[in-house]
């Protein structure tokens, strides 16, 4: 059987995908029974599986604070820092021999709802330590074709820069975030947008959280001296 071998070379986003697109360079190597020997392969289908694994690296103090809600405390993250699933995309990969290089396109999302995005965006510098999976079918043969699995141990550790994650997020979200709510939530913002005439959603949250710091009781209120305080582990009543 054709053994295959496969490498990512780089990554970078892609300024011209009409949403967040990163771009993987990957190499792949077939070499036949013989040591040495390029394999003729006639195509390539591939699946590859990204992940995360947030244990192969250290964070600090603000990127500790912002994972706090995906890990919880830092006492705990030798159980807690568990591989988070980042992408599945397939590639089909044209003929070649012995070595090829191809681009494995990956949409990403910036909803903060996804554990993959708001791990990504709370790192402040380094790499994110990946892992791409791969298995899939090749069509294989120097004289006509058989057809081979991709085994399913075949599989590239990466380090990806933040900084290509953070280029990506700008080109489509400059100087901004995501921020996804239910169908009747946007409608009240909606209508209370519109009966306050404001002129943008940005006016229209600041407005609430106006209105809500001026409602508040001041520190030295008795109603607020009296208050209870959930804590942030209960559930507050509806």
């Amino acid at each position: 059987m054709t053994d295959f071998a496969f490498a990512c070379t780089g990554v970078r986003a892609d300024p011209y995908a009409a949403g967040p697109t990163l771009v993987f360079r990957l190499r792949i190597t077939a070499t036949g029974a013989d040591p040495g020997e390029a394999a003729r392969v006639h195509a390539l289908s591939l699946r590859c599986q990204i992940r995360i694994e947030p244990a192969r690296r250290g964070y600090g103090t603000g990127e500790a604070a912002a994972l706090h809600d995906l890990f919880g405390e830092r006492a705990r993250w030798g159980t807690t820092l568990q591989p988070l699933q980042f992408a599945q995309v397939s590639v089909m990969v044209p003929s070649f021999t012995g070595e090829t290089e191809t681009d494995v396109v990956v949409p990403c999302t910036y909803d903060m709802d996804i554990a993959s995005g708001r791990y990504l965006s709370a790192l402040e510098d380094g790499e994110a330590p990946l892992l791409m999976l791969f298995s899939g079918t090749a069509f294989t043969g120097a004289g006509g074709f058989r057809v081979e699995p991709v085994p399913w141990d075949r599989e590239a550790p990466f380090r990806m820069p933040a900084e290509v994650w953070r280029e990506m997020v700008e080109q489509h979200f400059p100087g901004c975030g995501w921020l996804r709510l239910p169908r009747d939530t946007m409608a009240d913002l909606l209508a209370y947008r519109s009966r306050h005439a404001l002129a943008s959603w940005e006016a229209t949250v600041r407005a609430l959280l106006d209105e809500a710091a001026a409602a508040r009781p001041a520190p030295g209120d008795p109603a607020w001296a009296g208050a209870v305080l959930p804590r942030a582990a209960e559930r507050t009543a509806p």
